[in-house]
């Protein structure tokens, strides 16, 4: 194990109120209290016994992060301490909440964002609602996550979001099937910032790309292959072969956390995505194999170090 505590693993657990509130009480006191300035007074409300807490903690007991979920359905109190933000606690939070609502059936949940946190929230899946407002001295705004289904994808700017979120919700598994690494979208800063993040956390993860022309993103000088070049372990790619994946033109990317971004016309932006659908992730899983075990490597990748 590292020396330095911020990069130890963590997990996430959903916790007893009373039996972590010594835990709860002092993340959420140091991020909201010490840094916000919040009232205590406002913080330690009469909310907390009656909700279902998730606390983040290190291998060796120390907690970093927690959030909850009250009894009407809200998602609140997301707090991670300052050394360790970054790393994708809020996000294991966050799924943690979402996976026991799922779990309870409820149609939707809601949340109040902080306006600094907006773009945290609609990365998975949280729509605005309403203007913003101000509570205990911070700007936010209300937002809502439905579980209903697929969300229409008409704009770069939509799809960008919806890729950075499928790839900062992945555990393990990153799937992208695409004509070639359309440069729109995978040359994109902040979907390669996702990448390198979820290649370089740890855990044996992996990124599979198969194309229709591997020759597309070498000719264009893709800078994913330039990131893939640096980690040659985590990236594998292949080029379709069979004529019947080749006449297959639709494109995605998805991740084992549950999302995905499906193009039926595969050279367009226009499709739909989910941050939360794992069995329809699955069927995209199945067919991206189903295609990957038919493909060839591209071995003129390897040239490149690949």
């Amino acid at each position: 194990m590292t020396d330095d505590p911020r990069l130890q693993p963590y997990r996430v657990d959903v916790v007893g109120f009373e039996a972590a509130l010594a835990e709860l009480r002092s993340v959420r006191d140091e991020v909201f209290v010490g840094e916000q300035g919040v009232p205590i007074t406002l913080e330690h409300d009469a909310l907390d016994p009656l909700c279902t807490h998730v606390l983040a903690r290190l291998l060796d007991g120390s907690p970093v992060g927690t959030a909850r979920l009250t009894p009407d359905r809200k998602i609140g109190r997301m707090a991670v301490r300052a050394a360790w933000r970054g790393r994708g606690i809020g996000d294991a939070l966050l799924r943690a909440l979402l996976d026991e609502a799922r779990r309870r059936g409820w149609p939707e949940v809601r949340l109040n964002s902080q306006a600094s946190a907006i773009g945290f929230y609609a990365r998975h899946a949280f729509r605005p609602e309403g203007k913003r407002f101000m509570e205990a001295g911070i700007e936010h705004l209300s937002m809502v996550l439905a579980f209903t289904g697929p969300t229409r994808i008409d704009s770069r700017e939509a799809a960008i979001e919806a890729a950075i979120g499928i790839i900062e919700r992945a555990r393990r598994s990153v799937w992208i099937r695409s004509v070639a690494l359309d440069p729109w979208l995978y040359d994109d800063a902040g979907v390669l910032q996702a990448l390198r993040s979820f290649a370089t956390r740890g855990g044996g993860q992996q990124v599979l790309g198969l194309l229709h022309d591997a020759a597309g993103p070498q000719q264009a000088h893709s800078p994913m292959l330039a990131l893939a070049q640096r980690l040659p372990s985590i990236f594998l790619f292949r080029e379709l072969q069979d004529p019947v994946d080749r006449n297959d033109p639709a494109a995605w990317i998805a991740g084992d956390g549950g999302g995905y971004y499906l193009r039926s016309l595969g050279e367009r932006v226009q499709g739909e995505a989910e941050q939360d659908a794992p069995a329809r992730v699955r069927q995209l899983a199945a067919r991206f194999d189903d295609g990957w075990q038919r493909s060839r490597p591209v071995s003129e990748y390897r040239a490149l170090g690949l």
